[in-house]
C-alpha cells in the first residue's frame, strides 16, 4: 500500500509513519508500531483488551510461516473493511491498538535498558 495513503487514512487518528519490512509494512505513532500491513491489508495491534471486538467481527488474526513450518499466528487482527470509509472509528480502534503497542513496549525498553551485559568467562 502506498504510504501516502496510509497517512491520509490514519489523519483523523494522528500523524503516522510507514516503515517497509519484511515483505510488507509497519504503521508507527509516537515512535510505536500499532498496526502492520501485509497482502494488501491493515492489521491493528490487540491483547485481551480489545481482541475481542476484532473476534466479534469474525476478523482474522495475522499469520505467516515460520522457518520450522508451522503457522505463527501474532498479535494483530485484520481492520475492518468499513474503516476505509469510516476514518472516525479507525480513529477510535487505532488508538487502543496504539495503546497496546505501548503497554507491550514498556517491558522491552525497561529490559534493553536495565538488562545484564553478557559476559565471557576464562577457562
Amino acid at each position: 500500500m502506498d504510504p501516502d495513503f496510509i497517512r491520509e487514512l490514519f489523519a483523523n487518528f494522528r500523524p503516522v509513519s510507514v516503515r517497509r519490512m519484511f515483505g510488507g509494512a509497519g504503521v508507527y505513532a509516537d515512535g510505536v508500531m500499532f498496526a502492520l500491513i501485509s497482502d494488501r491489508a491493515i492489521y491493528l495491534k490487540t491483547d485481551e483488551t480489545n481482541a475481542p471486538d476484532f473476534e466479534r467481527e469474525n476478523l482474522p488474526p495475522f499469520q505467516y510461516e515460520a522457518k520450522n513450518g508451522r503457522r505463527a499466528v501474532m498479535s494483530y487482527f485484520r481492520m475492518p473493511e468499513r474503516f476505509y470509509d469510516d476514518p472516525d472509528e479507525l480513529a477510535q480502534w487505532a488508538a487502543r491498538s496504539l495503546a497496546v503497542a505501548q503497554r507491550k513496549a514498556i517491558p522491552k525498553q525497561k529490559t534493553a535498558r536495565g538488562g545484564r551485559r553478557k559476559t565471557t568467562r576464562s577457562r
